[in-house]
């Protein structure tokens, strides 16, 4: 099995990033994720697994829970991670710490579906020689993968020509998101 970077996973090391990768290279990333071989998780589609790796690295948890303390630390706005997606409404914590991430949740399409996606948003992104390449990395207190945002599924509900996967939306996985993330949110820009 041959995981490899993609070039939409590099937000990962950019300063806004939901989860910002530290100590640790794109490269060295991927070598740790060849290196670890499995076991390869389920996702939310038959393309999409994730990859668990112990986080050894100063990178902090990707989201916190909503308290009175922190709830004046919530922004919103319209966000499209790349150039042709439409923008979505997006909640995130801007300025606080989130707690130090145990385990690195590495998201991987398959070779398959990252030549699909390429082909919708032609010459952005060259797919990388691989069985599965990385599309993003979560910063999680436990190996388990957290709900994946109401937004983000109903945009991957709406075609890859919008941004998103093309999977349809799945109304118990939607529901329990909204459940998980009405008390949780994103963080941004830390301190």
């Amino acid at each position: 099995m041959r995981i490899a970077m993609t070039t939409f996973a590099l937000r990962n090391w950019e300063p806004d990033a939901s989860t910002r990768v530290e100590g640790l290279s794109p490269d060295e990333l991927v070598a740790r994720c060849n290196a670890a071989g499995g076991p390869l998780v389920d996702g939310y589609a038959p393309f999409c697994k994730h990859l668990f790796i112990a986080n050894d690295t100063p990178t902090r948890a990707a989201f916190a829970g909503i308290t009175d303390d922190n709830a004046a630390a919530l922004r919103s706005g319209y966000v499209a991670r790349r150039e042709g997606e439409r923008p979505v409404l997006e909640r995130w914590f801007e300025g606080i710490n989130a707690p130090h991430a145990a385990w690195l949740d590495v998201i991987l399409y398959s070779y398959e579906q990252l030549v699909a996606e390429a082909a919708d948003f032609e010459g952005e992104q060259d797919v990388p020689e691989c069985d599965w390449g990385i599309v993003s990395i979560i910063g999680t207190l436990e190996p388990v993968e957290p709900p994946m945002p109401p937004i983000t599924q109903m945009r991957n509900a709406l075609g890859r020509d919008q941004g998103g996967s093309g999977f349809d939306l799945d109304p118990a996985a939607y529901d329990a998101a909204a459940a998980f993330w009405d008390r949780h949110a994103a963080i941004r820009n830390r301190p």
